[in-house]
């Protein structure tokens, strides 16, 4: 059960920010409507959300996934994989301070919060462009030492782990077709999404509601046959900074 999160607001240099999507140039008041609607529904979803002012000199700020891993007993403070979104952690260490213990990852780790999944008392962690085996091992580490296990995943497509697969329901995962017969995953059930729907892998499953990006309908139907709560939320403009809706916000 999620009682808190925090997020980020986009700043008005965001479209400075690092991408590879080819949708177009996105806008800055619809994205700034587009996260209003996602901190409205998080609210309803009752959890208590704290919004950070945006940070102009690191433009991909308000994905602020990629800044920590946060588990029942540690926030464990990362190191982006991109050299320009290093430095990004340092205000949501201090926020996190709050709420959690704090354990950092120390150079040459790198690792983005994106690469980081937890099913259970287990750790998949995506090694990318943004994680590097270190920095995996590291977090490894550090959650071995409160009792979780961990296993590395090697992120074949997609930006981060978390583009392709996501919990959405007890032992079930919501997985592209490039990563759904991984031996990794094969004790999992599994609702594998069609290529055309690939983005949609990236859904947030919060205190029993799927919250599912607008515009993937086969996604959606799939998703209904779990029998949960849906809500669908309008991300184009995060789209188009390589972006989706676990990036938006740290959930605990």
């Amino acid at each position: 059960m999620f009682t808190r999160a925090i997020v980020r607001k986009p700043g008005p240099t965001f479209h400075n920010g690092l991408t590879t999507s080819s949708l177009g140039k996105p806008t800055f008041d619809l994205l700034l409507k587009q996260h209003q609607a996602y901190i409205e529904t998080l609210e309803k979803l009752g959890l208590t959300v704290t919004v950070l002012d945006p940070q102009p000199d690191y433009p991909d700020a308000y994905f602020v996934e990629d800044t920590a891993v946060v588990t029942p007993e540690v926030a464990v403070i990362t190191i982006p994989g991109a050299p320009a979104r290093q430095g990004e952690q340092r205000s949501i260490q201090a926020e996190l301070a709050k709420h959690r213990l704090i354990a950092n990852i120390t150079d040459p780790g790198r690792l983005d919060g994106g690469d980081v999944l937890m099913v259970g008392g287990h750790f998949f962690i995506g090694i990318s462009e943004r994680t590097n085996p270190a920095g995996a091992r590291q977090l490894g580490g550090i959650l071995e030492s409160y009792s979780y296990t961990w296993s590395e995943i090697p992120v074949g497509t997609g930006l981060h782990l978390k583009s392709s697969i996501n919990v959405v329901g007890d032992n079930t995962l919501l997985l592209s077709a490039a990563v759904a017969d991984l031996s990794e995953f094969e004790n999992y059930a599994k609702i594998v999404l069609p290529d055309t729907d690939a983005y949609a892998a990236n859904t947030l499953w919060i205190n029993g509601t799927l919250i599912v990006p607008r515009g993937f309908p086969r996604a959606k139907r799939a998703l209904a046959r779990q029998g949960l709560p849906i809500v669908e939320l309008d991300v184009s403009e995060v789209a188009k900074m390589d972006g989706g809706l676990t990036c938006l916000s740290l959930r605990f």
